[in-house]
């Protein structure tokens, strides 16, 4: 059975933390500035000025070739920090994305008190310790990449280091994997295995949240 695109990116990200975890290895990242620091929180309230919304930095995608490739994250972040966002994705994965931790690391270090989100295609709990040392606040986990064990595991993991989790879901079966430490779900309406685009796919599933 040929791989699909989502099969590729994993693959390539086993290899990837592999070799973080030789080169960078958790006592490494503990010595970090940012490394379990208090994070930022997105709150919502009756009359909050925040948009309500998660500002992306991505440079490429499979799906799209290259965007933006010589974008600065810092002048970026700055721009979407003014227009009132809640927080900024900000995507690491370099090898499809283009991006890196640096990108992370910039902006926390320029914009202290906006809620970052690591955006890429978490597999392994180093991946979190990673996060935290580069100044994220919150984690991404994609439940078409995880098993129901290994969300909750990473969940309970990224709360200890103080990380929100954002769920991403792209089908309703996939809402079985949820675990009760998220606090925030998401549709993605771009499957990933196939990288086609359904809009319907947010209004059929937000009745269906936990």
């Amino acid at each position: 059975m040929a791989k699909n695109i989502l099969d590729t990116i994993v693959k390539q990200k086993r290899l990837e933390v592999l070799k973080r975890k030789r080169d960078y290895p958790l006592s490494s990242l503990a010595s970090y500035e940012s490394y379990r620091r208090k994070t930022n929180r997105i709150e919502f309230s009756k009359g909050d000025e925040k948009a309500g919304i998660i500002a992306e930095f991505k440079r490429k995608s499979p799906s799209r070739g290259l965007i933006h490739p010589d974008a600065d994250p810092v002048e970026i972040a700055t721009a979407y920090d003014a227009a009132g966002v809640s927080a900024m994705s900000i995507l690491t994965d370099q090898s499809f994305f283009g991006g890196s931790l640096l990108d992370l690391k910039q902006v926390r270090e320029a914009c202290p008190h906006l809620v970052l989100l690591r955006k890429d295609f978490i597999i392994d709990s180093y991946q979190l310790h990673e996060a935290s040392a580069y100044g994220a606040d919150m984690i991404l986990l994609i439940a078409a990449v995880l098993e129901s064990h290994e969300i909750e595991d990473l969940a309970l993991e990224a709360a200890s280091l103080g990380l929100n989790t954002l769920f991403e879901v792209h089908h309703k079966g996939e809402l079985e994997k949820y675990h009760q430490e998220i606090r925030f779900v998401g549709v993605n309406n771009r499957d990933l295995k196939t990288f086609k685009v359904d809009t319907g796919r947010s209004h059929e599933l937000i009745g269906a949240f936990p």
